[in-house]
């Protein structure tokens, strides 16, 4: 299947806006080493947003150290701003995380979080930016 102009317009638009990093992340669905990305131990008060689109994506609130070495939430902010698709790759069935708005690729869900939800939406640094949140 090749690409039509109006993608490849599109390609070009991500890869000027993105570091070459996230475009690997979120346009082309790669993940980040473990333990190396900005948020994965990040404990400021704040909103995770959407790298590409900034569509507001998980809260700080529910952030948990999961131990997976990426930054891992038990919900996302609103489910509507989440697509969760069947994932084959890699030999592997899993469930793909990307953003609704934009189809940016944000990381995978598996049901091993803790509660309330059970799930734990394991998301690369990458494919988020962060807005801090002051007390007042």
């Amino acid at each position: 299947m090749s690409k039509t102009n109006s993608t490849l317009i599109e390609d070009e638009q991500w890869q000027d806006k993105l570091t070459d990093e996230a475009y690997q992340i979120c346009r082309c669905g790669g993940t980040e080493r473990a333990f190396t990305g900005k948020y994965w131990d990040h404990k400021a008060t704040g909103i995770y947003l959407c790298a590409c689109c900034q569509t507001p994506l998980f809260a700080s609130s529910a952030k948990y150290d999961s131990g997976s070495g990426w930054p891992s939430f038990w919900q996302p902010i609103n489910k509507a701003d989440i697509l969760e698709i069947e994932d084959f790759s890699h030999g592997m069935h899993r469930t793909e995380v990307q953003c609704a708005n934009c189809h940016s690729h944000l990381g995978h869900v598996f049901p091993d979080g803790p509660e309330p939800t059970g799930l734990r939406y394991c998301i690369n640094s990458a494919s988020l930016e962060f807005e801090e949140q002051t007390a007042e």
